[in-house]
């Protein structure tokens, strides 16, 4: 007899996790669907359902994965098995990784594993993906799915692109600030303050303080990089506890102007997520619970499992979700219109829609202050620079002409 792990559902909607034991899987899963149990995974506890995440080798791009599904989901519409189909597709991606994680899945499908349990026992692939392909396959419209992820895949690395790009000119600035002053305090400024030495005369203020700051940056460059990285390292390493996320979590959504942007574009991405798992059949309460997994926010994730707790006891998802801060109100007030309508994923798509395009506005607008502001400054401190190095020089050339 072997041991399985397995994730369940009764009648009444409550989900829970058992471990039986039994001859094969199949056997299995005839006996707890006879029960009347809704089945979400079925995992053996042998060395061959033990499959772990995968480190130390290069990763899977999104691209690279919305190319696969693409053909994933044209050859189960031309008519081919799945399983030819994943040995197929093995052969033909150029990542290595990749292709060792479908043979891998291939050699499961074979030996009798549903495919979304295959994919998921790679630890490798996001929970949403995961939760579609398992609806596809109880509700035969795997290839629907398939495409439904993609469009979903497609429309996130749209709202990623735009950020980066709108990112891409103030990062260029900055850079040009960073190195400009750099050159100026340890290649300039030390030029001029030998030439000035031998004056044997008192200098500005203002040059006195350049230089002084030029010395200091020049003679703690090597302990100032080693506090930095300390630094670093340490904010890192309490970032990684439960409690140092949780507040750096909180910390995103209470910034001045970008915190607003940052809870509608977490938002955008869950309503997204949680669409894409409604209409591939996939019940309210386990949808939330894969998205809570998801959010990579510990914040929204809260929100989102006190949202679960009221839905259990009879709540509607908007009224769930009225006693979070970080849910925009209008997001509630279009999840309502769903619910009463009965097109609750259809509305989801649409408040991601709005809010991925005012994300993406937003962020220009700031950008469009910023660039200037940035300007502006590197003006500054480049003309500070000029006048405190020659300041000395004007002073002596009013003197001589005097």
């Amino acid at each position: 007899m072997a041991e399985f792990h397995c994730r369940l559902a009764d009648s009444n909607g409550k989900i829970f996790s058992e471990t039986y034991n039994s001859a094969t899987e199949g056997e299995l899963r005839h006996r707890l669907s006879e029960q009347g149990y809704y089945i979400y995974s079925i995992r053996g506890r042998g060395k061959f359902f033990q499959l772990g995440k995968r480190t130390g080798r290069r990763s899977i791009h999104p691209t690279e994965f919305v190319v696969f599904n693409q053909q994933f989901a044209a050859l189960i519409r031309a008519g081919l098995p799945i399983l030819k189909s994943l040995e197929l597709l093995s052969q033909l991606v150029a990542n290595p990784q990749f292709r060792d994680i479908l043979s891998d899945i291939a050699t499961r499908v074979k030996s009798g594993a549903l495919l979304s349990e295959a994919f998921e026992a790679q630890g490798f692939f996001p929970k949403v993906y995961t939760a579609s392909l398992y609806a596809g396959e109880k509700s035969g419209s795997l290839e629907e799915v398939i495409r439904r992820f993609i469009d979903f895949q497609k429309a996130i690395n749209a709202t990623r692109s735009k950020i980066r790009s709108a990112l891409t000119y103030p990062a260029i600035v900055f850079t040009l600030l960073v190195t400009l002053v750099s050159f100026l305090i340890i290649k300039v400024v030390p030029e001029y303050a030998k030439f000035y030495s031998t004056m044997g005369r008192k200098l500005p203020t203002a040059t006195q303080l350049l230089i002084s700051f030029s010395d200091l940056v020049r003679h703690q460059l090597l302990v100032g990089l080693i506090v930095l990285m300390v630094v670093f390292f340490g904010i890192r390493v309490w970032a990684a506890r439960p409690k140092g996320k949780l507040w750096l979590d909180g910390l995103k959504f209470r910034l001045p102007i970008i915190g607003s942007i940052w809870i509608k574009f977490a938002f955008a991405q869950l309503s997204r997520t949680l669409s894409i798992l409604l209409s591939g059949g996939i019940p309210l309460i386990y949808s939330l619970e894969v998205v809570a997994d998801s959010t990579g926010n510990q914040k929204i994730t809260g929100a989102i499992k006190g949202a679960i707790s009221m839905v259990r006891e009879g709540q509607s998802l908007s009224r769930s979700l009225e006693t979070s801060e970080f849910v925009p109100a209008l997001a509630i007030e279009m999840i309502q219109v769903g619910e009463s309508t009965g097109s609750l994923s259809e509305m989801l798509r649409h408040v991601a829609d709005f809010y991925d395009e005012e994300v993406a506005t937003r962020l220009s607008q700031v950008f469009t202050y910023i660039e200037p502001v940035m300007l502006i400054l590197l003006a500054c401190i480049v003309t500070f620079v000029l006048v405190s190095l020659y300041l000395p020089i004007f002073q002596l050339s009013s003197m001589v002409g005097s």
